[in-house]
This record gives structure tokens, sequence and C-alpha cells, in this order.
């Protein structure tokens, strides 16, 4: 089982799957979310918004105002590419491929297609107003901007697919947000990512499909 995952992990990082038409039934997290499936470190993953079940997304579009970087939406449909991230520590840590995350752990989201990490700051979002979103940066070049602090609802401790979670921004306070007021010209369809500074329910979000890497041997001891 773990040489599977480690293969299908592999043809991720190389780019040999084709993302566009895998499903979740091929992927280790067909596995039922009442089952738990333990979120690491080097997993990539589709997150989605919970109340309204679209997807983090986003794709080499530029926003037209604001910080002018590389948008950030909620797409509607399973079935897109643009909607996986990968999930990494923060840089100059002991984390490793094959971590499990604790609830409270600083976390970076890094976007599958473009490299770029998920990023937040002090620029007005484009329809509401709050916290813009964006993708920024690249391999080799994070900042404190990409930090996104994990936070379990509930009593788990450890990230699981079946929990709900918040992701507040570590330099601006902000939640990863979404709602349904949605962009009618270049994402036409697509609703607004933003980040606002109070607990609500349109900022929790839940794992779903992906490529969910095992927890490493070592990792594993440690809990014990």
């Amino acid at each position: 089982m773990a040489i599977g995952f480690f293969c299908l992990a592999l043809f991720v990082f190389l780019g040999i799957i084709d993302f566009d038409h895998i499903s979740a039934a091929s992927t280790p997290s067909s596995t039922p979310a009442s089952e738990g499936v333990e979120i690491t470190y080097g997993s990539t993953l589709k997150l989605m918004h919970e109340k309204t079940k679209f997807r983090l997304h986003s794709h080499d579009v530029p926003y037209g105002s604001g910080s002018g970087q590389q948008s950030v939406t909620g797409f509607p449909s399973v079935d897109d590419s643009n909607s996986y991230w990968i999930v990494r520590p923060q840089p100059d840590t002991s984390a490793k491929q094959g971590d499990p995350i604790k609830t409270g752990t600083v976390i970076r989201l890094q976007h599958m297609k473009t490299r770029k990490w998920l990023h937040s700051h002090l620029h007005a979002s484009p329809i509401s107003s709050n916290l813009e979103v964006s993708c920024f940066g690249g391999e080799g070049n994070s900042d404190t901007g990409d930090y996104w602090k994990l936070e379990i609802e509930g009593k788990g401790k450890t990230w699981r697919q079946d929990q709900r979670v918040r992701l507040q921004h570590v330099d601006t306070g902000g939640y990863l947000h979404s709602h349904d007021k949605k962009y009618t010209r270049i994402a036409g369809g697509q609703q607004e990512v933003c980040g606002v500074r109070e607990k609500r329910p349109d900022n929790v979000w839940l794992a779903a499909e992906g490529v969910y890497l095992p927890v490493n041997e070592a990792s594993k001891s440690s809990q014990k």
C-alpha cells in the first residue's frame, strides 16, 4: 500500500498524471470520509467551501484591481485541475513529507499548476472589499504573506479529510472565506474568495478530492 501511494505521489510531482481526467475513485482520497484519511505534508488536494461546495481555485489570470497578482476564486465544477493545492510546511522547519499536521500549525498551500503560493495582504478584494486573497511567488520565493494557521473545528487534534477546518492568515488575521458573490466577466460564474477577520459559517472548508500521502513511519512511531 505504501509503495502504491509513493508511486502515485511521484507521478503527481513529475507531472505525469493528467489531473483533468483523474477521478476521486482513482486516488487515495476515495477512502470514505468517515474513515478520516489523515492529511500530511506533500499531499495534493482540493479544498471545498462547506457552505457553497465550490473548490478553492486559481489560474494564470491576474486581478484587474488591487495587487494585480494571480487571482484566486471558488470554482463550481469538481473536474478542474486548477483547483489542486500541495500542502507544504513553513520553510526552515523540521517538518517532512508525510508528517501529519496538528491544529494550530502554520502551513502553506502551493497551487499545483502555477507553483505560486496562496497569499493574502491588505489590498481590498474585488467584489466585497474584504481582504484580497491571491497567488504569489513561486519555488524558492515565499514570504510570511503565504502563512496560514490551521484551525480544526471540534475535538480533533490532527487534520483529517472528514474535519471542518478554518485557515487564518498569519499577517492579516483574516480567515479564508468565500460566499455566493460571483464574478461576471473574466472569471464568470466563479465566486469570490477573500479574507475576513471574523469567524463565520462562510469560512469553513473541507479537504475533498486529492492524492493523500500516507503518514511516514517515523511520525507513526513518535505518535505512539
